[in-house]
């Protein structure tokens, strides 16, 4: 048997098929009448071919231009509607949310949680986690002062540790990612970790590179095309590093399940296999270990990426722009002297509150958002999109609305404050989505990146390393908007 043949003729095959499949089914969504309208497609590649893989939020930022707020792109076989600017995505996620409020799934993040866990769930699975979620997550003092302790505490020991370079240069990367990781590790297992202990770096390693990973063109080629995941590439990766901490946390939950007091539940696991064996005879019950281990991984994640990226954002903007800093610092010290920050304090510090807020908007962590669906046939903007229809609600369009902030490509604190200098909400300020499927540990963040960034600041003031003479705001490639690893100087303030 010629199997080189046999390989090349399934290859052909394929692609004809593919082929074919992707002629109809463009031909049939032009056939749907007022469909959003978007640039002409290519058999079997689609838009691919106007793509930048590596920031396709670019892509459609140029799109938006040509074909306004709500336009299609058929990426290979699937067609997408992206939605930009603040007034169309509000009116989608909030006063349309139950027809956008499905999870829309891309192949990569399906093979990663089997549809379990929150992030990428669907359906009555999703609601149930995420009400077990919220509810887990304010028992155990989510937007009240017990949190606030774990935080002030994790100040402390992030303190010692900038202190102990007595102001030389270091890389802030992986200690923030580990301090902030400790408040969710801390919920999700009952007790902080070391910064120094061998597994917690070893699960911080592996969240970062698959967060990396995310981001790269193979990635998104196989969202495309997922027969292309039978070859390498970084998806292999990325589905090893999900298995490596998915082992972590089942040998974790066994142990838990070995020491469980039902009447002294000390983490969120506790909580849950406590759920478990009330639900034992309950085949329909949702309480099973294989969303228990995907839970906790996209918590574990979710709680410590979008904050610490947030921080380092914040601290180079800090060192970028000086005079901002020493502001802030005059009103810590005229608000809360030496005395720990809490949230509470934010209302008395309008200027603080706004430049962590323009952090959060002009960081633009997660550009694309995480995709939606729609769970019924809905006419929006004069736009016929159908049951199921893949949306993107283009985040970086709305933190970056030019008809919403004044400078949206500059750091510029004042588009929170009014003319009296007071703290000014902004509808459009929209950093952890909108609608039924906001971020589910939202006042958790709110409230880690106050009490950390001020307590930071309180302490120390940041600079550039000798020799450097600007800081790098370009972000680093990847499905978040991260900034460039760079050095940092934090010289303790008398």
């Amino acid at each position: 048997m010629d199997f080189g043949f046999s390989l090349a003729s399934y290859f052909v095959l394929v692609l004809t098929l593919l082929y074919v499949l992707n002629v109809l089914k463009s031909w049939n969504k032009k056939n749907i009448e007022n469909f959003p309208p978007g640039p002409r497609s290519l058999p079997l590649v689609g838009n691919l071919y106007l793509m930048n893989l590596k920031r396709p939020q670019l892509t459609y930022l140029e799109l938006a231009k040509k074909y306004g707020p709500v336009f299609s792109v058929q990426m290979g076989m699937k067609t997408m509607v992206v939605l930009t600017g603040y007034e169309a995505v509000k009116e989608a996620l909030v006063n349309n949310a139950e027809e956008f409020g499905e999870r829309g799934i891309l192949k990569i993040f399906k093979n990663m949680d089997h549809g379990m866990g929150i992030s990428s769930s669907q359906g009555e699975n999703w609601k149930v986690m995420r009400r077990f979620t919220i509810t887990t997550l304010r028992d155990f003092g989510m937007g009240k002062s017990t949190i606030e302790e774990k935080i002030a505490e994790e100040c402390a020991h992030l303190s010692h540790y900038f202190t102990s370079f007595k102001g030389k240069p270091f890389d802030n990367a992986i200690i923030l990612n580990a301090a902030v990781a400790n408040i969710i590790v801390a919920i999700l297992l009952g007790q902080r970790m070391d910064y120094d202990d061998p597994q917690f770096r070893r699960l911080l390693y592996l969240t970062n590179e698959n967060i990396r990973l995310l981001g790269t063109p193979m990635v998104s080629l196989i969202n495309i095309f997922p027969f292309l995941e039978m070859f390498p590439g970084s998806h292999k990766t990325i589905l090893k590093n999900v298995e490596e901490l998915c082992d972590f946390i089942r040998q974790t939950f066994v142990e838990s399940l070995r020491n469980l007091d039902e009447n002294d539940q000390r983490s969120l696991i506790d909580v849950f296999l406590v759920r478990q064996k009330e639900e034992a005879g309950d085949p329909q019950s949702y309480y099973h270990n294989e969303n228990l281990t995907r839970l906790v991984r996209s918590l574990f994640a979710a709680g410590m990426e979008t904050t610490s990226t947030t921080l380092r954002w914040g601290l180079l903007l800090m060192m970028k722009y000086p005079k901002i800093q020493e502001k802030v610092q005059e009103e810590i010290s005229r608000v809360v002297g030496s005395a720990q920050p809490l949230y509470s304090h934010r209302g008395q510090m309008p200027f603080t509150n706004a430049v962590i807020h323009e952090i959060q908007r002009f960081g633009d962590i997660a550009p694309l958002n995480l995709g939606r669906e729609t769970t019924k046939d809905v006419t929006f903007k004069g736009y016929f999109i159908p049951k199921g229809t893949f949306i993107i609600p283009l985040l970086t369009s709305v933190l970056k609305d030019g008809t919403q902030f004044e400078k949206p490509e500059e750091f510029y604190p004042k588009h929170f404050l009014d003319a009296k200098g007071n703290f000014m909400k902004r509808e459009a300020f929209m950093p952890f989505s909108a609608g039924r499927r906001a971020c589910a540990g939202e006042t958790l963040a709110r409230m880690e990146l106050f009490i950390f960034f001020t307590s930071l600041l309180q302490k120390f003031t940041f600079s550039l390393p000798p020799g450097v003479t600007d800081v790098d705001l370009i972000p680093a490639f990847g499905v978040t908007n991260a900034p460039k690893p760079q050095m940092i100087c934090a010289v303790p303030r008398c």
